[in-house]
């Protein structure tokens, strides 16, 4: 008999409804399907007749399985299904552009980065990285994808998995799932897809009897009324309609001659036990007590080692020859239960998972228990250093071998790799698996320490911080390495704006040290001080914060404490750029060497964001912002990206670009506040509100100003921005002079209670235009503002330029203030909305002293506000220009619904609706009374539209109009 039928049975429907779904993803329009149902109900078979549709149709295919050695091994399913990939189909890695080098997390001849921190905005560039490629792969023929056992997926596959779902609608791709119908992630994540009507989900159910007759025929290479009534009825009893096991009982059937072939066809001999399991496992048994000694023990190692396993160990462990080893594998018997894999060469597969159960079933626990001490040496001889995946697979063998502490050893490395690969939840999952077993003081808590890492980059911030109460639970831990444990707990604490919950651990681990402590541990804490100096309110917290940073900096360089330093010298950099900008940059330099020397791409990256602010405030530039954003992107530095995002939503407010802005803020905010990540969801709040302030919308500022608050949002710290660069943009933008004013001082009143890192308050640049043109600042105030440090960031300079300029036209030079005037233009070209309301502002001292071209740069303005629909300063604009003599053109809403041919005439929106009004051959009175003009004025406008459009009479107009209104 086969071992198994080339028919799809019972699964017709099933087979249609992917087809359907196939054919779309040809044209262009894909999706995801998912097949449910339990173990050996067909969900393979079934995936495997699509994907020779595919093949058939010329489809692009790629094909993984979750992880066939561990439980917990990140993105395997995608790595092996890019790589089936790329063994058929060569991609060039420079047509996915900057999306190329992030694949190299998925493969490595891609040149990607190992990623130190990860979390699920990067693993959303990663799942974009896929979609991409899938989608360039697929070209115009269509790409099927295809990921096996999704119930055993990791976290961060099953994230990418949700991104593809979200948006295969546009491309020409289809991902297929298997999913075992249990409780488990895949399911939930699947099944809550299909309600929202994103994907497909497809129950499989058991054969009825007939199925499984003709299952049976099938297999016995005849048709369904060649199997014996009687054998179909013991095939549907013993396997309920489980295609796997109908196939199982009845090879178990024909080999122990119960159903025989003779001169009739098919006859039975026998009954058979009704019961799968056991029917199913003493044919497996049967057949293990026929095979020689070493060929059982190559099944058992087989069996230990995975579904899927390697040869090279199962050869190790066994000490079989090559010619041994593959006459075992093929012989009659282990060639039902193994097979060639399909993916990697030199591995074998089990055909079933229940046959490898099985097969471990059949071992006493004693020999089960030698037999793993035996793999486990062998993989530790074939894998030195246990690269991967067989790093947690060697832990599961000890357990097995009842070495505890080994395994736990093996988990707490498989964590921290899972971490550095940016697998944060799965890191979580290996240590604590690890944290449950016994192990040493010195394990335990290194162990610990690697989990509070962990809990932290995955946004699990109140868990680490609870975590405080496993430290009684390591033992007689060493006074400075449970102080060291504290202090990363206060880091974790800080990085999420939780300060109080840090200044706690940081007091812990300083009664812990004592006050004979040494400089070298004292290091660490004062840095994480220096930087919750900065949240306590008062005219010091500078000078405090500098002295904890600089003496934690001077000693982390000698020991070295390269982490330490760098967070010392990144902090100092903000500290100082107040008063000396370019010695800032050289701090953030240091910081970034010193990354770079001690190879700390993190740290790195983190440098590369303050410089990138750095670029933006002085010059205006965001290319080094855009690479650190790529950079923390590529290996996973959640934090950083954030970071990244909301310093360029910042810049992007300034420039005028509220579109970008807008998408980052509610991009950055979805995820922080998912992650609790406080200190980051506050500023993006408060970037919300200045957003909302420059585009003029009050109600929007002050609905994001009480959210800001809700969160405890801190007034000390962001004050200034607040007030200076939110309340007063927005006062600017509704000509609100007055309140404007209020505004600033309050920002300036704040900045001087309580002095911050944060620029842009407006002291030095929009205060002083402000009360330069209501007489409050002379030059005395100029020249003292402007010999500031803190005076270079460019958005204020450009401010504090045509304060200069209204100064210099007071005084009566006229040439001088024009040619400040259009320097300022220079330095505020990159801020477009600054630039034009700065202009506005000083139209009026042009005006008033007749200097420069004051008409010019009010039709720019005008335009400008026009546009951003700023009706407040774009009517300033036109009442100055009337005031001017100048000529204002009417901006009526409806100007674009003329065709440029009308536009072109000079047809203003007013005729343009009388003109419609003229198909209909309505007389004056009656076109009056539909827009409620005097008939005296609707006379007047058809007179001009004769006249615009060289149209010779009324009769001739109204044909035009038709012809006009059908344009």
């Amino acid at each position: 008999m086969r071992r198994g039928s080339s028919l799809l049975i019972g699964r017709e429907s099933e087979l249609r409804g992917v087809t359907e779904s196939l054919t779309s993803a040809r044209a262009g329009r894909g999706g995801a399907v998912f097949l449910v149902g339990e173990g050996g109900i067909g969900k393979s078979r079934l995936a495997e007749a699509v994907a020779q549709q595919a093949f058939a149709a010329e489809m692009t295919l790629m094909r993984g399985r979750s992880s066939a050695i561990g439980t917990v091994v990140p993105l395997r399913p995608l790595t092996e299904a890019l790589l089936s990939l790329l063994r058929s189909n060569p991609v060039d890695v420079g047509t996915l552009g900057p999306y190329g080098p992030i694949l190299g997390r998925l493969i490595p001849d891609w040149g990607g980065q190992p990623a130190e921190h990860e979390g699920s905005s990067s693993l959303v560039i990663l799942a974009e990285a896929v979609l991409r490629l899938t989608g360039l792969s697929g070209g115009r023929r269509g790409c099927l994808m295809t990921l096996e056992d999704l119930q055993d997926a990791d976290a961060e596959t099953l994230m990418v998995v949700e991104y593809l779902i979200d948006n295969l609608d546009l491309q020409p791709t289809l991902l297929l799932g298997t999913i075992r119908d249990e409780s488990c992630a895949a399911l939930t994540l699947a099944r809550s897809a299909a309600r929202r009507g994103r994907c497909l989900v497809i129950d499989l159910d058991r054969l009825d009897r007939d199925d499984t007759r003709r299952m049976a025929g099938a297999c016995l290479g005849g048709e369904p009324d060649d199997v014996p009534a009687a054998a179909a009825d013991l095939l549907f009893a013993g396997s309920a309609g489980n295609p796997f096991l109908i196939e199982e009982l009845l090879a178990g059937m024909v080999d122990s001659g119960v159903l025989v072939s003779g001169a009739e066809g098919w006859q039975m001999a026998e009954r058979l036990p009704a019961n799968p399991p056991t029917s199913f496992a003493r044919g497996i048994a049967h057949g293990v007590e026929q095979l020689s000694p070493p060929a059982r023990k190559l099944l058992s190692v087989a069996a230990l080692l995975g579904r899927r396993f390697p040869l090279a160990v199962v050869q190790a462990a066994t000490a079989m020859s090559d010619r041994d080893l593959l006459n075992h594998l093929q012989g009659e018997f282990s060639g039902r239960l193994v097979t060639p894999d399909d993916q990697l060469t030199d591995w074998y597969a089990f055909r079933h998972q229940l046959t490898r159960e099985t097969l471990l079933s059949l071992l006493p626990q004693e020999e089960r228990t030698g037999l793993a001490h035996t793999v486990v040496a062998a993989v530790e001889r074939t894998y030195p250093g246990l690269p991967g995946e067989w790093c947690q697979f060697a832990a599961t063998l000890y357990l097995e071998a009842g070495d505890a502490p080994a395994a736990g050893r093996l988990l707490t490395e498989a964590g921290r790799r899972a971490l550095a690969q940016g697998a944060a939840n799965s890191a979580v999952t290996l240590l604590d698996k690890a944290w449950s077993l016994p192990a040493d003081e010195t394990g335990r808590a290194t162990t610990l320490e690697t989990l509070l890492y962990a809990l932290a980059e995955a946004g699990l911030v109140e868990r680490a911080l609870g975590s405080v109460g496993l430290l009684d639970q390591v033992g007689a831990l060493d006074v400075r390495r449970r102080a060291n444990l504290h202090t990363r707990l206060a880091w974790a604490a800080a990085v999420a704006g939780r300060s109080t919950d840090a200044l706690v651990q940081v007091d812990a681990a300083r009664g812990l040290l004592g006050p004979a402590a040494g400089a070298e541990d004292l290091a660490p804490i004062d840095v994480v001080a220096a930087h919750l100096a900065l949240d306590v309110p008062g005219q010091d917290r500078l000078e405090t914060a500098e002295t904890l940073a600089r003496r934690a900096a001077t000693v982390a360089e000698e020991v070295p404490l390269p982490v330490v330093a760098c967070q010392a010298w990144q902090l100092l950099g903000a500290l100082v750029r107040h008063r000396d900008p370019e010695a800032a940059t050289e701090c953030l330099e240091r910081a970034r060497s010193i990354a770079v020397q001690h190879h700390l791409p993190i740290w790195e990256i983190h440098a590369l964001i303050r410089l990138g602010n750095d670029d933006a405030l002085r010059h205006g530039a965001l290319d080094r912002l855009h690479q650190a954003r790529l950079q923390a992107s590529q290996v996973g530095a959640v934090t950083a990206r954030f970071q990244a995002d909301a310093s360029i939503a910042l810049h992007s407010i300034l420039r005028g670009d509220y579109d970008t802005a807008e998408a980052l803020t509610e991009r950055v905010l979805a995820e922080t506040t998912r992650l609790k990540l406080l200190e980051t969801t506050q500023y993006v709040l408060l970037l919300r509100a200045v957003l909302a302030g420059h585009r003029g919308r009050r109600r929007e500022m002050e609905d994001a100003l009480a959210e800001f608050r809700r969160w405890n949002g801190d007034d000390a710290q962001h004050a200034p921005r607040v007030y200076g660069l939110a309340r007063t943009f927005c006062a600017l933008l509704e000509e609100d002079r007055s309140r404007a004013l209020d505004e600033l001082s309050s920002a300036l009143q704040a900045e001087q209670l309580n002095p911050t890192v944060f620029h842009l308050g407006g002291r030095y640049g929009l205060d002083l235009l402000v009360r330069a043109m209501s007489g409050e600042a002379d030059w005395d105030t100029y020249e003292e503002l402007t010999t500031e440090p803190a005076s270079r960031l460019r958005w204020d300079r450009q401010f504090a330029l045509f304060a200069k300029a209204v100064l210099l036209g007071r005084a009566g030079r006229d040439a001088e203030a024009t040619t400040t005037v259009h320097e300022a233009m220079r330095v505020g070209e990159p801020y477009v909305t600054g630039r034009h309301l700065a202009l506005r502002l000083v139209c009026e001292s042009a005006l008033d002293d007749g200097w420069g071209t004051p008409v010019e740069w009010l039709r720019a303005a005008e335009e400008h506000f026009h546009r951003a629909d700023v009706p407040a300063v774009a009517s300033a604009c036109r009442a100055m220009l009337r005031r001017a003599g100048a000529r204002v053109a009417q901006r009526r809403s409806g100007i674009d619904k003329l065709s440029p041919t009308l536009r072109a005439a000079g047809v203003t929106v007013r005729e343009f609706e009388v003109l419609k009004l003229l198909v209909r051959r309505l007389s004056n009175r009656e076109i009056a009374e539909q827009l409620h003009l005097s008939p005296r004025t609707v006379e007047r406008h058809v007179s001009s539209l004769i006249t615009k459009t060289g149209l010779p009479n009324r009769i001739a107009l109204s044909e035009y109009a038709a012809d006009a209104a059908d344009d």
